[in-house]
């Protein structure tokens, strides 16, 4: 088994409740297991800047897919939560990136792992942390890469694991 992290994110309609059914479509693969789930952080958008706040989350996972087995999967996933693609990094019900995918690097047309913009993302950073302390990225220390992130602002929201509705 391949262990994952995986970012995800919603800024349209019930957020809290985008991301509880993302995670639980993505556990309906029997090829996938759930390790870890983080805390919700409420985060400012990047990029285009006109459109509401977004609620983003990263998971752990163990898989027996291959990258872009897993790719098209999250992929169907996103499609069957309605997920559009009209303004790049706009709006969106749900939005699912591999961050890290054991210690693969991969770059090509369709993927890129380790995620290429991770290491800006202070709310791909924090929740990945929160998970995983330890874990390093191309051999720093996530937390250290996230000490020189400045001026993005990421909120707490809610710890889904203490909530009766997950």
């Amino acid at each position: 088994m391949n262990r994952v992290y995986l970012s995800l994110g919603s800024n349209l309609g019930n957020r809290e409740e985008n991301l509880k059914k993302a995670i639980h479509l993505i556990s309906q693969n029997e090829d996938i297991k759930i390790n870890r789930i983080s805390s919700i952080y409420e985060t400012e958008p990047i990029g285009f800047k006109e459109q509401d706040w977004f609620l983003n989350m990263v998971i752990e996972i163990e898989t027996g897919l291959e990258p872009h087995d897993l790719l098209n999967y999250i992929l169907n996933v996103e499609r069957n939560m309605g997920r559009v693609r009209e303004i790049k990094w706009g709006p969106r019900i749900i939005d699912i990136d591999i961050l890290l995918y054991d210690d693969i690097e991969i770059k090509d047309r369709d993927l890129q792992i380790p995620h290429p913009r991770m290491l800006d993302r202070a709310f791909v950073l924090i929740p990945l942390v929160e998970i995983n302390p330890d874990i390093k990225i191309a051999g720093v220390l996530a937390g250290d890469i996230l000490k020189n992130i400045k001026n993005q602002k990421v909120n707490f929201y809610k710890n889904l694991l203490n909530s009766n509705n997950f």
